[in-house]
Formats: structure tokens, sequence, C-alpha cells
């Protein structure tokens, strides 16, 4: 058998006239009102010229995993491409017979792990490789450990900041049925950042807050919003925080905008207040070679049944994580 190595990521667009057709494809049928397309496409336009920070990120995350072991390594995309269907094909006429998946979402939810396994399903038509998607690596070494690094970074000159860890929001539908037994995405996130913390030499009072919501305003998200609870901070008394964007593998658009632009502009009507952000694990040497120890543990053919608080399967439960259409009714 021919192996491969294939990273799995979300997409985006590579230029202008991309915006819009990358956007309908990420938000097709979910009720996503026009106006928030429409305001997410100036984030894209405005501050980027139309061209998504993550497939340049991906393309450095293929070199740097090519560079590190010695299976061919390739990369398809969800919603843009190279989209998954057309890499599976090209992998196929290259003579692969099989894949191990690094999928750039690294914590349990339906949007985060179920569905790239939905995706590479329907992309494996007419005698595509078969996939082995690799397990999550929330609290592995390789992925807390730069983590913590680049908090160090932003710790310098400042007294006692405030750790505010964020993560992409996500309906609380799906927060609650999340992993094999529900609330593993929550679960999960604490996880890691209090081994984050744990890193850090010192105790550092910290919170997990979310960003990025897209959805229609009737559905409950998860909450606190990263710029309301900076506020709430401000009116707490703290002067210092730092973000750390735990629930991302890059530095990508919703990180960049979200983060270095909204809630800096949030925090600019806060006398006082500093506000830093801590990078993301990108291509940090540790987490590449921590990838290549997940593709080595399966091609061994090692089968964790967990790793960390938080089962996280090679082979996930056909109740894990149910599609949209399963899940209870929001409250």
């Amino acid at each position: 058998m021919t192996d491969a190595l294939l990273v799995v990521s979300f997409g985006g667009p590579e230029g202008p006239d991309d915006v819009v057709p990358f956007l309908e494809n990420v938000t097709r049928g979910r009720g996503i009102p026009a106006e928030r397309l429409a305001e997410v496409g100036r984030h894209y336009l405005d501050v980027f010229g139309g061209v998504s920070p993550i497939n340049g990120q991906c393309r450095e995350l293929v070199d740097a995993l090519q560079a590190a072991q010695d299976l061919p390594v390739y990369w398809g995309n969800r919603n843009w491409q190279p989209y998954l269907a057309d890499t599976l094909a090209t992998m196929r006429a290259d003579g692969i017979d099989h894949a191990y998946a690094v999928v750039t979402s690294s914590f349990p939810s339906y949007s985060g792990c179920r569905q790239y396994r939905e995706d590479i399903e329907r992309a494996q038509v007419d005698g595509a490789p078969a996939v082995t998607k690799l397990r999550h690596y929330y609290a592995e070494d390789g992925f807390v450990g730069p983590l913590a690094r680049n908090v160090l970074q932003q710790l310098a000159g400042m007294s006692a900041p405030r750790l505010v860890f964020t993560a992409h929001s996500i309906p609380l539908s799906m927060a609650r049925t999340s992993g094999p037994s529900g609330d593993a995405y929550v679960e999960a996130l604490r996880a890691s950042a209090t081994l984050v913390v744990d890193r850090l030499g010192a105790p550092y009072d910290w919170d997990l807050v979310f960003q990025s919501r897209s959805g229609p305003p009737q559905v409950p998200w998860l909450e606190p919003d990263v710029g309301d609870h900076l506020e709430a901070l401000y009116g707490e008394g703290v002067r210092e925080a730092i973000l750390v964007p735990i629930g991302f593998t890059s530095d990508h658009v919703e990180v960049v905008y979200d983060l270095d632009v909204q809630a800096q502009q949030r925090v600019a009507a806060l006398q006082g207040m500093t506000v830093r952000r801590a990078s993301t694990v990108g291509t940090d040497p540790e987490f590449v070679a921590m990838l290549v120890g997940l593709v080595e543990e399966r091609r061994r053919g090692v089968e964790l049944e967990t790793h960390g608080p938080v089962a996280t399967h090679d082979r996930c439960p056909l109740t894990c994580c149910p599609p949209p259409a399963a899940r209870p009714p929001a409250p």
C-alpha cells in the first residue's frame, strides 16, 4: 500500500472575486443573514484585500510536514480550492492508496471534527484513496508547549495580566452534543487551557471566552463574547490581558480580524487597558513534530481510546458529535 499525508483545512478566498462564492460555500443551508455575509465579506476585502491568510499558512504547514517526514504530503480544503475531491483525485492519479489526514482543528464538535469526516467521505469517489483521520491533539505537548511559549513572549513588561483564552463560538446545541457523551468541546478547551497555564511557571487567573459568532440571532451560541468580556474585566479593575487563541491553529482571518482589529477597537475606548495577543501554533517545529508523531502512531497500528480528559477516538462512535439535523432543538 502506498501511503501519504493529507492536510485538511477550511479554505479561504485567494482574491477579491473569490470572497462571495467562498462565503456562499461556507454558509450554504445555514440560514445566515445576508447582512452578516456582507459584513464578513468586507473583513476579507478591507483588511486582507480579498486574500485569506489561511491558504498561505496551509502551504507553509505542508512544506514543514514534507521536510519532517518521508511520506508525500497533499492538501485539500472543505470550502475552497484545492477542494478535497480534487486533491483525492490527484492522489489517486499519483498511485496513492491511503492517506493519514491531519485536520487543522483540534477540538471535538460537529463543525470541528465530524463535518471534516463527512467531507472526506463525500470526496471519496471513483476509487479515491482511503483516508484515516488522525485523532485530536489539543492535549498534546506539541500543541500546548508552543502556545505556552507564545504566551510567555507576551508577558514581558506586564505585572499580573489576565489570560483570556478564545475559541470559535458554536451553537449551544452543538456544544451540548459534542463528543461521545456531550459537552466535550468546552471541556476539552478548558483542559487544554489548564495545561497551557500549568506550563507558565506561575499562577495566572484565566478565562475561556468565544468569538466569531456567525449564526442567526435567535439561536443561542456559546458566550461570553471576547469583546464583551474585555469590557467586563475592565469594569472589575483589570488593566492587562493577553488573548490566547487556543481554539485555532494558525493566525487566519478570524484570529487577526476578530482579535487584532475588533477586540482592539473595543479596548481603545477603555482608558489605561492593555491587551496583547499570543500567536497560534502555526508551523512551530514542536507542533509539526507532534503531527508527524500522530502519523507514526497510526502507521504502527497503535490506537488510543483517549488522550486528555475528553475522549479523542481515532474512529469516532456513530453517536459522536451528531450533525445538525440530529441535534435536539435549541432551548
